[in-house]
């Protein structure tokens, strides 16, 4: 089924970025939340520095009062700080090289716009930076790359670890389990209706990865260029134009075993 965007709920939209490819899947998911009836809004993730892109958020986005990032990889941060300019509004994020204004953003903080509020989950793990968005009245979470709508993610060695990222599932995990959250709005690829049931994947996911790793590197031994040998191993059924983000992904699962 082909990923296209829309509304969702009583106060998301998705503008879907024309940027698809191996990592991005069907483009970036810019998120434009606003209060029913309201014509003041928050964007979350402008994405690529693409004008057709900027032009349809501005569209859909009307009078936007913040920019959030859930990270600050260039196919969700490129274009925030020049459309923040264009609309005239602060860009808050993790990373203070993303901001724009004085006020950055951190697990705990609530963002409210009429009536919208945004509560903020540090969710570190594909990035050391990385944020996840809470919409209480929707029950829904905006994961950026720690959960995406299709398959899994990479956990972005050095910087991404994968000790901080299981903990980040956990944590959304507990607010799946409590019902707090029931759907994900995901930075790339369709919407999971089911939040608990992804988490729940991507965890025994991660536990059979690591086994596989395990393993490997008791096959390799001291070899040269050990994580990718474990990547053409554990990786051996996967394109292998994705071997360069398995093999980021399994350094940060050999750094958490020899850890």
């Amino acid at each position: 089924m082909t990923w296209k965007g829309g509304a969702f709920g009583q106060r998301a939209r998705c503008v879907l970025a024309p940027n698809p490819d191996v990592m991005t899947l069907d483009g970036t998911n810019t998120w434009v939340l606003r209060e029913p009836d309201s014509e003041r809004s928050v964007v979350v993730d402008p994405g690529p520095q693409i004008e057709a892109h900027l032009d349809a958020i501005a569209e859909a986005a009307g009078d936007v009062q913040l920019v959030l990032l859930t990270h600050g990889h260039l196919d969700h941060s490129e274009a925030a700080r020049s459309f923040a300019e264009r609309v005239g509004c602060p860009v808050r994020a993790l990373d203070p090289r993303h901001r724009l204004g004085d006020e950055g953003l951190g697990h705990g903080d609530v963002v409210s716009v009429d009536g919208l509020e945004v509560r903020v989950v540090g969710t570190p793990g594909h990035t050391g930076d990385s944020l996840s968005f809470v919409l209480p009245q929707e029950r829904a979470v905006l994961t950026g790359d720690t959960v995406l709508g299709r398959g899994t993610t990479v956990v972005a060695h050095p910087d991404g670890q994968l000790g901080a990222y299981l903990d980040s599932l956990h944590r959304l995990h507990r607010l799946a389990e409590a019902k707090e959250v029931t759907v994900v709005w995901p930075g790339h690829g369709p919407v999971i209706e089911n939040a608990l049931d992804v988490l729940d994947f991507y965890l025994a996911h991660r536990a059979e990865r690591l086994e596989q790793v395990r393993e490997a590197l008791q096959q390799v031994g001291e070899t040269d260029n050990v994580p990718r040998r474990v990547v053409e191993i554990v990786y051996a059924d996967v394109d292998p134009v994705l071997w360069g983000a398995a093999e980021m992904s399994v350094r940060a699962q050999i750094d958490y075993l020899r850890g």
